[in-house]
């Protein structure tokens, strides 16, 4: 369900989350009650692993609809891979793939500008898709665009710009949370934007 929450900023780690279908999403509330999203998760994704270095989890957990995960028990995940080549090799495939995507979003926020930001961010969300089996020009994007906003660094005001001025310039249709891409190259190019 929509805004059920899996675990919470400084809850004792025990386990990885897959996600079996849905949209899921991590944040860190600071002092004034500010949310900074840290990351989305789809399905075939993992979250939690931020838990893994302090045996406590970094972040807190929502879904951002109804959606399903299957509950990953650390210890015995450890245990398996120590008794299997095959899974320690899937265990720290899934640790890269987070630590890639940390360093990800440390690029996006780095230099770019907004549009680069929202390009970037709309590119790679097409790209996820792609790797699951869904269309690369056609999505729902399943967070708002207050949550997009604080992922990329962008106040919403910004982000709902240039999702209009995406539209205007024939990058994309946008009708509610419903995204059609409709120049990819096009969107590609807007990644480079100083």
């Amino acid at each position: 369900m929509r805004g059920q929450i899996v675990f919470r900023t400084g809850d004792p780690f025990n386990a990885i989350y897959a996600v079996r279908s849905g949209f899921f999403k991590t944040a860190k509330v600071d002092a004034a009650g500010r949310e900074q999203v840290m990351g989305f998760f789809m399905r075939g994704e993992f979250f939690g692993l931020d838990g893994v270095a302090a045996a406590r989890y970094d972040n807190t957990a929502s879904a951002l609809e109804d959606s399903e995960i299957v509950v990953l028990p650390f210890a015995l995940m450890e245990d398996m891979a120590q008794e299997d080549q095959a899974m320690q090799r899937q265990l720290h495939a899934i640790l890269a793939r987070e630590i890639t995507r940390d360093h990800g979003v440390m690029m996006l926020l780095g230099k770019m500008s907004a549009e680069a930001r929202l390009a970037t961010f709309l590119v790679n969300l097409s790209q996820r898709f792609v790797r699951r089996g869904y269309s690369p020009s056609e999505f729902v994007l399943r967070m708002t665009r207050e949550e997009i906003g604080s992922y990329l660094g962008l106040k919403l005001e910004t982000v709902s710009r240039l999702f209009s001025k995406f539209q205007k310039s024939g990058l994309l249709d946008v009708q509610q949370k419903h995204v059609r891409v409709l120049d990819p190259q096009g969107l590609d190019r807007a990644r480079a934007l100083l």
